[in-house]
């Protein structure tokens, strides 16, 4: 069995190094490559083809949404992974469209990570249950569909949010990250 390949992409080293020990915490899994930047990350995608590429949001150079659309190019078979601290509907939304399967929050990454990692090596999608109601996959073969479902940000102010089908701790976050 071929071990899993995984390129780390973000600007802060100590992230970098946590992320490594804990993934090869998992036998048969290899951080193949690390990043500081986004234009870097794009590199060595293309370089080392990692099944799993986890990317921060606020990268310097290019940034985790622009990072992704590169990488899906340049390794179509990669998957990609959002690890970032902001909780955004609307960036969330941007990092799906632009091709990541997965997009978890880094205060909880020593709890769902592995779990994430684990569901994106299986092409299976992962999001964090703070941000899943705002990702929405897009199936390729059915966009149409999944437009008619899609709001505009003045539709998801007018309207009341859903209601949850099971409790949550969420935090409701007002403000909204620049992806840059």
């Amino acid at each position: 069995m071929t071990p899993l390949s995984i390129l780390i992409a973000d600007d802060h080293a100590v992230v970098r190094a946590g992320l490594r020990t804990l993934l090869e915490s998992r036998s048969r899994w290899h951080v193949c490559a690390e990043a500081a930047d986004g234009r870097d990350a794009v590199e060595k995608a293309a370089k080392h083809k990692p099944h799993i590429a986890i990317l921060d949001i606020g990268m310097p150079l290019l940034n985790g949404v622009e990072a992704t659309r590169q990488i899906r190019k340049a390794s179509p078979a990669t998957e990609i992974l959002i690890l970032t601290m902001h909780e955004s509907d609307d960036l969330v939304q941007q990092v799906v469209e632009a091709g990541a399967r997965g997009y978890i929050l880094k205060d909880e990454a020593d709890r769902v990570l592995l779990d994430a990692v684990q569901a994106l090596s299986q092409h299976k999608p992962f999001f964090s249950v703070r941000v899943s109601e705002a990702a929405e996959i897009v199936d390729a073969s059915d966009s149409a569909r999944s437009s008619r479902f899609r709001l505009t940000p003045r539709e998801r102010e007018i309207l009341p949010p859903p209601k949850p089908t099971a409790p949550t701790s969420c935090s409701n976050s007002t403000s909204t990250p620049s992806p840059n």
